[in-house]
């Protein structure tokens, strides 16, 4: 039951990143948004994949309850994604500054 609902978890945060995303797409501005955040979020997914591999008990059931770590690894992706929106955007706010 635990495993459930921290895939509900997983899935209800990993279900708001890709509109983010998108967003940012096209807002073609990174004002309004934060950096720190961005990198504590994906600190955070870094530190749950790692709770999983250095858990006994979750590597003893890896091949039944493998589909956790694949929505830890997703979620990470599309903060990332975020992240280089981010990146992508500052860029563009500094080209129409100048």
């Amino acid at each position: 039951m635990a495993e459930i609902l921290e895939i509900v978890m997983l899935i209800c945060f990993g279900a708001s990143w890709p509109l983010n995303v998108i967003k940012a797409y096209h807002a073609r501005t990174a004002k309004g948004k934060s950096l720190p955040f961005l990198i504590l979020i994906i600190v955070g997914y870094l530190a749950g994949i790692t709770a999983k591999f250095v858990s006994e008990a979750y590597m003893a059931s890896i091949a039944e309850k493998w589909y956790v770590l694949f929505f830890y690894f997703l979620n990470l992706l599309m903060v990332c994604l975020d992240l280089a929106m981010y990146f992508r955007n500052r860029r563009l706010d500094k080209l129409a500054e100048n």
